[in-house]
């Protein structure tokens, strides 16, 4: 099994790869110089590693952030992919992270750790999993002799975090480094192998998110200034066989691919926490609107060819402004090869009734057809190419859009058997129960695992991915992901978007020169919640507890008393909604500076002694004194 030793001393850092006939990589402690030797002195016990994610650099040292365990998560053709199981962060000056006692420092390693521990990432040493089959077969391999070279750069997530390798490698022309430079992918990915009518293939789902406008359900919505949108994620439906051969080892001499892309509706808008339970629209009105929309569709229409925007938003109620704004930048850059498509998901599939997403693909049929999808054979070159995709949007681009993904996948699966022989004409991949399981099942954990690192929960609608069909059981199930997507998109996200912005390098800790960290709020604001808790747990005291029959009157002014104290304190978090939600501490969401009442948001820079009437600067500074 591939992999590196890794010795430490108190002045280099030395990866020994197994290979003995290759170099290895010397990073210098003190300096963070790389270079690579072919025989460095190696000092004490060695450390077992299987690449390296990267070298960061936050406030006071760079860290080296190596794998230290991984999983097989299958093969693809003839070159296997792993899943990272673990990872180790090695300060380069101090001698180790319990000499870190920096509380500023100490936080931007958490963060890291916290990260790296959500996943999931998956990574090969001879495949480029951040590339479809049809952009791979395209690329020029003699131009791009390195992996990390042909790695799309919107899905090589730890890209950032590679700089200080990138850079030496290209300034010095020193190829020795490719061997440790290594594109990690996030999202999901499952590899199975299956038989349809008794010829044996490999069936594997790939959706890979994008690095950019990265983030947490309610921190990025929309679009930025660049043309990245949030929750971007890239889907491809992958089938490999060999004609010749039925055996279990499938080298993929035969190669179906289909891509689908998901991501946010690509216009200025934002659903503002505020404790409440829908949370309030904005749509930002914007000169940059028109061309930033478009800058982001001639991106797509470059990769992907003519776009097909699925829109599944509601046409009233909540998320009908949401629906116009997307209409109104259609309309006004329009562009040839970007074809708007909308469908109503929640009214034509209603009462549960969620076959009639079929409406939507009878009504794409001949798109579908003109679309088509990537068939290569070894001995034939390029059969086909996907010349279109379907652009699939609701408002979070997680659950109604996982139903129409996977109900797109299997119309073109089956037509793509059809076209190999494996199918008869008119056949479906449904008829075959066991590989309809094996379908299903994939298409489900993909939106557990897309809605996971987005909403902080699994998918909605997930029972009727995994069994064709709507359940009481499954709307229950939902109900109850629903109430905790609510509780920690507003009460435990901020973290999770610190660590997305500190990881993908969106906030540098060298450039800051403040902490971040701490309550910024005055004691007066934190003490709410805590005063709110303290009312409810006396009445509640009040109304359990054993009593005197002769205490019932006292009772009645003692309860009366900390109910008018919990209306009042109620009422006061729901008026200040936006200063109790969990933000992001490393760097607040655009949207903010336009949201009136902010100035007591738990934010360094958002908190001065214009946001509380009435209270102190001795206030104030207590409020303050937790960070100091």
């Amino acid at each position: 099994m591939f992999g590196y030793n890794l010795y430490t001393s108190a002045q280099q850092i030395v990866i020994r790869p197994d290979d003995l006939a290759a170099e290895s990589l010397v990073i210098e402690r003190q300096t963070g110089r790389l270079s690579t030797s072919p025989r460095p002195n190696l000092t004490g016990p060695p450390q077992r590693i299987y690449g390296i994610v990267g070298i960061v650099q936050l406030k006071l040292d760079r860290y080296l952030i190596a794998i230290t365990g991984r999983r097989s998560a299958g093969r693809i053709g003839r070159d296997e992919v792993y899943e990272i199981s673990s990872t180790t962060i090695l300060p380069l000056r101090l001698a180790n992270l319990k000499t870190v006692d920096d509380p500023e420092e100490q936080g931007y390693i958490r963060l890291i750790r916290n990260h790296l521990n959500t996943g999931p990432f998956y990574f090969s040493y001879s495949l480029d999993l951040t590339n479809t089959a049809q952009r791979r077969d395209k690329t020029d391999k003699s131009a791009k002799p390195a992996l990390w070279q042909r790695a799309d750069e919107r899905f090589y997530w730890n890209r950032y975090a590679q700089q200080d390798l990138i850079a030496e490698r290209e300034r010095t022309g020193n190829t020795k480094l490719d061997a440790y430079i290594l594109p990690l992918m996030y999202g999901f990915l499952e590899i199975r192998s299956v038989a349809i009518k008794g010829k044996r293939m490999t069936f594997a789902l790939i959706t890979r998110r994008s690095r950019h406008r990265a983030g947490t359900r309610y921190f990025s919505r929309g679009i930025d200034d660049s043309g990245n949108v949030s929750n971007f994620n890239e889907t491809e439906q992958l089938v490999l066989l060999d004609p010749s051969s039925n055996s279990g080892l499938i080298d993929g001499d035969v190669k179906l691919s289909y891509v689908q892309t998901r991501g946010s509706v690509p216009a200025y808008w934002a659903e503002v926490n505020d404790l409440k339970y829908k949370p309030r629209m904005r749509i930002f009105s914007s000169k940059d609107a028109t061309s930033v929309a478009k800058r982001h569709f001639e991106q797509q229409l470059n990769i992907y060819g003519k776009q097909y925007c699925i829109n599944l938003v509601n046409q009233k109620g909540h998320e009908l402004p949401v629906k116009q704004a997307y209409e109104d930048v259609v309309r006004k850059i329009a562009l040839p090869g970007v074809e708007y498509v909308y469908f109503d998901f929640h009214h034509e599939c209603r009462n549960m009734r969620w076959h009639r997403v079929q409406i939507l693909i009878d009504q794409l049929d001949a798109r579908l057809k003109e679309q088509g999808y990537y068939h290569s054979d070894a001995s034939k070159g390029v059969i086909r190419e996907q010349t279109s995709v379907c652009r699939t949007n609701c408002m979070d681009c997680l659950d109604r859009t996982n139903v129409v993904q996977s109900a797109l996948a299997r119309w073109t699966l089956s037509r793509q058997l059809q076209a190999v022989g494996v199918l008869a004409e008119g056949q479906s991949t449904a008829e075959f129960v066991d590989f309809e399981l094996v379908f299903r099942n994939l298409w489900a954990d993909n939106a557990n695992t897309v809605s996971l690192s987005y909403s902080g929960t699994g998918a909605l609608k997930t029972d009727f991915t995994r069994t064709g069909k709507r359940s009481k059981q499954g709307a229950l199930q939902d109900g109850i992901n629903s109430l905790v997507r609510y509780v920690k998109n507003n009460y435990l996200d901020g973290p999770r978007q610190d660590a997305y912005d500190l990881f993908l390098g969106v906030y540098r800790p060298a450039d800051s020169f403040e902490n971040p960290f701490g309550e910024f709020r005055p004691v007066s604001v934190q003490a709410i919640p805590y005063v709110a808790w303290s009312a409810f747990l006396m009445i509640l005291a009040a109304l359990i507890l054993p009593r005197s029959p002769n205490a019932w009157g006292s009772m009645k002014v003692f309860v009366l008393f900390w109910l008018v104290v919990l209306g009042a304190s109620v009422q006061y978090l729901l008026a200040h909604g936006l200063w109790y939600v969990n933000w992001p501490q490393l760097r607040a969401p655009d949207f903010l500076s336009q949201e009136k009442g902010v100035r007591g948001i738990n934010v360094r820079g958002f908190v001065d002694r214009a946001a509380v009437p009435g209270k102190s600067a001795a206030d104030m500074e207590a409020g303050k004194a937790r960070r100091d």
